[in-house]
């Protein structure tokens, strides 16, 4: 089975190059190469002064030859292809938390917002080091038993053991489980009269389905200008950001296009009967808006349909093809990179897998995210749209056409310090415990509490003894009251998600958000042409 198992992936990986270069010499390398690694594999068991655990050795070795191509190439075992599906049919019974491991342990990487988790008092950063009395944490448990174990029926509960920084003890927790929705439409709502937001988090199955029904409803509203925040947005399915393209562009129009060593040029065009072909666009983006986000940003860029504003976005721009092996298993191979409409190829360079994984630090050391007289694209990468003939840049994400810098100044240590140990999240899931009947009679409308409601002395004063609980050092008070303002900020945005809904915690928030804010700026100007052919300052 394993040297199937190895047979199988090479045959694969290698059938393009046999449909599409017939009568290349370089055909002949198959059956030597193949055989070497069957060989390889078959001495190794049969003959090595050691047990031998075949199916780790197989497995090591197809990695570390995807390792050898790029980033994004990778392998999944069964297990991980099983809960890899489950997470994409859409929804799934658990404890709600984004994670990854790390030295064999659980790491929480952001419990889902208002799912059992974190209303249990999980926060990001959290190891969770036994679920129900079974140690999961450095007995290297598999992925697959760990989430089993995570997982279950709607109303079960489950007990964890959570390790946090600064706590010298394991804090417990009893979760009860309960539905997890796997919604990619993060917020949507008017600013205005004339002028809607809608927040996209990631590229899914139901992603385009979510947004017909959230334009939908913007435009009964009375919107005629959009604000499409992509911040952060790792991207998901190909084909999701292509439809979405769909609704701002023309017919025919290419909405971006794939090709590869072996795979011949595949243009995705526009079907026509978009919902949005007109009216004023501002696309947000930032140094995490990444894959199908680029596809979506890059499409309405080139086109002149809308502008880009905030920070050059990731730069991701291979195309994986998802190649099943016989046990089950997984290979995400690449095998193309994709153009925006101008042609610009937005993948970064990734010969070294450590700068490639340190490039945002880098952009962040160099100034780059604070200053845009530090970003430098040789004339070489310049391309032109493709209505107003602008100059736009490939060789690494998207260029914004108007640049917001990254706002340093209002994160404090200590801020950063709340925000790592959950020292916020945790002090306004206490208050709204003791004050939610109170807050809910005193505020009946989100308009009440937007307009009344401040973060006061009390609040504040709550804030303060978690931090010291949670051993958050103040340097002076003169650093806290630099902090207090985004904090305060963040809590009155918190305590808005919990009594309402993700909408209300956007709203809040984009009220200080430099991004948001110059998208709003831009959209009061008279038409989307004076914006494009306007020249950046």
């Amino acid at each position: 089975m394993n040297l199937n198992k190895i047979a199988f992936a090479i045959i694969l990986m290698l059938m393009p190059l046999a449909i599409f270069s017939q009568g290349s010499t370089k055909r002949s390398v198959l059956p030597e190469q193949l055989n070497k690694l069957m060989i390889t594999e078959s001495m190794i068991t049969r003959f090595y002064v050691d047990s031998v655990n075949e199916v780790k050795v197989v497995e090591e070795g197809v990695k570390a030859m995807l390792k050898q191509l790029d980033p994004h190439s990778t392998y999944a075992d069964p297990k991980e292809v099983k809960s890899l599906m489950e997470s994409m049919q859409g929804n799934f019974d658990g404890i709600g938390v984004q994670f990854n491991m790390v030295e064999d342990t659980l790491v929480v990487i952001q419990p889902t917002m208002n799912g059992p988790s974190e209303k249990a008092g999980i926060v990001a950063g959290d190891r969770i080091i036994s679920v129900d009395d079974t140690i999961i944490a450095g007995v290297k448990m598999d992925r697959y038993n760990i989430m089993r174990r995570l997982r279950g029926k709607k109303g079960t509960k489950v007990h964890l053991e959570v390790m946090r920084r600064g706590v010298s003890s394991l804090l417990p927790f009893d979760i009860v489980r309960d539905k997890i929705a796997t919604t990619t439409i993060d917020a949507a709502y008017m600013f205005d009269k004339s002028t809607g937001y809608i927040r996209i988090s990631s590229f899914g199955q139901k992603t385009h389905k979510e947004f017909l029904t959230k334009l939908d409803s913007l435009q009964k509203q009375g919107m005629k200008n959009l604000v499409l925040d992509l911040q952060s947005n790792g991207g998901g399915l190909l084909q999701a950001s292509v439809d979405i393209a769909n609704e701002f562009l023309n017919k025919n129009e290419l909405v971006v296009y794939t090709q590869g060593r072996v795979f011949p040029r595949y243009d995705y065009l526009a079907k026509g009967g978009g919902l949005f072909t007109k009216g004023r666009v501002v696309v947000l983006i930032d140094e995490s808006t990444a894959s199908a986000a680029e596809i979506l940003s890059g499409a309405i860029q080139d086109w002149d349909r809308g502008v880009v504003v905030g920070r050059r976005s990731f730069g991701k721009g291979l195309v994986q093809r998802p190649i099943d092996l016989p046990d089950g298993s997984m290979i995400r191979l690449t095998v193309a990179r994709y153009y925006t409409p101008s042609g610009r190829n937005i993948q970064k360079p990734y010969g070294d897998s450590i700068r490639y994984r340190d490039d945002i630090v880098e952009r962040y050391n160099r100034g780059e995210l604070t200053s845009e007289d530090s970003i430098h694209f040789p004339d070489s990468l310049m391309v032109f749209t493709k209505r107003l003939n602008r100059p736009v840049y490939g060789g690494g994400g998207i260029m914004p056409d108007y640049f917001v810098s990254l706002d340093t100044t209002r994160y404090t240590d200590y801020h950063r310090n709340l925000v790592r140990k959950g020292t916020i999240i945790q002090t306004t899931l206490r208050y709204l415990d003791d004050k939610r009947s109170e807050m809910k009679q005193k505020y009946p409308t989100f308009a009440d509490y937007k307009k009344k409601f401040d973060v006061d002395e009390e609040l504040l004063g709550r804030l303060r003894s978690q931090a010291e609980r949670d051993s958050v050092k103040l340097k002076d008070e003169e650093e806290y009251k630099k902090s207090i303002p985004y904090v305060s900020r963040q809590m009155k945005a918190l305590l808005a998600r919990d009594l309402w809904d993700m909408n209300e915690y956007f709203e809040i928030m984009n009220e200080e958000s430099d991004i948001v804010q110059k998208a709003l700026e831009l959209i009061k100007e008279r038409n989307v042409d004076a914006l494009l052919t306007k020249k950046k300052k």
